[in-house]
């Protein structure tokens, strides 16, 4: 995304440590991060015309893999590596393959995608 420029990103410590206050999750777990989230929203100017009301957009593709999949993801694998778990098992056509491959490889963890045939999202795999 040209010109688009996240400014408080490089100081964003992932969403859970930004939020582990909220979150079910041990203490002495490892994080599993890619700076995920703290994405920006920017004003859509023509939206609040129409609606009357201030009206934002988020950014997700700012985020690690280009998804909102890495929202969920960063919960998702570091649940399972404090679990013990040794590999990551997704079934999808995109996002959600590159989302799992990338926090898996982050966290030392083998993954395995199943792709139903013929239903590829090429620009993800």
């Amino acid at each position: 995304m040209t010109g688009i420029v996240n400014p408080v990103h490089k100081a964003w410590p992932g969403l859970i440590e930004a939020y582990r206050d909220r979150l079910a999750i041990g203490d002495n777990w490892k994080t599993v991060t890619l700076r995920e989230g703290g994405t920006p929203l920017l004003p859509a100017g023509h939206l609040s015309e129409i609606t009357g009301c201030d009206v934002y957009l988020k950014v997700e593709g700012l985020n690690p893999t280009g998804s909102f999949k890495d929202r969920g993801m960063t919960m998702a694998v570091t649940d399972a590596l404090a679990r013990g778990q040794r590999a990551v098992l997704c079934a999808s056509t995109g996002n959600t393959s590159a989302s799992a491959a990338a926090y898996a490889a982050k966290a030392g963890m083998t993954c395995a995608v199943l792709i139903p045939q013929g239903k590829i999202a090429m620009g993800k795999l």
